[in-house]
């Protein structure tokens, strides 16, 4: 099986091969947290019209584990500075409140 070596967005992330500038402002900080807004404005939409709060629950975590990857995958990336990762851990914070 001929495996391509550059691999795609998942791989390169969890390999550290993504640069740690794309990963932490674009991935992280810009995608991530529009992500988050919205599953977040989503959940309260549901709340506001009625529907059982599990389902607003379920929808307001739904990004954790993305969330969690994108953690990890800057944990896991060689030659990052030092504040990046207080950084990424403000925000996995923060989102897991937004």
């Amino acid at each position: 099986m001929n495996v391509p070596t550059d691999g795609g967005f998942w791989s390169q992330r969890w390999q550290g091969r993504a640069p740690w500038r794309v990963l932490f402002w674009r991935d992280m900080l810009t995608v991530g947290s529009a992500i988050n807004l919205c599953t977040g404005f989503v959940a309260l939409w549901l709340i506001s019209q009625d529907q059982p709060i599990a389902w607003a629950l379920a929808v307001h975590f739904a990004p954790v584990p993305y969330n969690a990857f994108l953690l990890r995958s800057l944990w896991r990336t060689p030659g990052k500075p030092g504040w990046t990762l207080a950084g990424a851990g403000a925000w996995f914070a923060g989102m897991l409140v937004v």
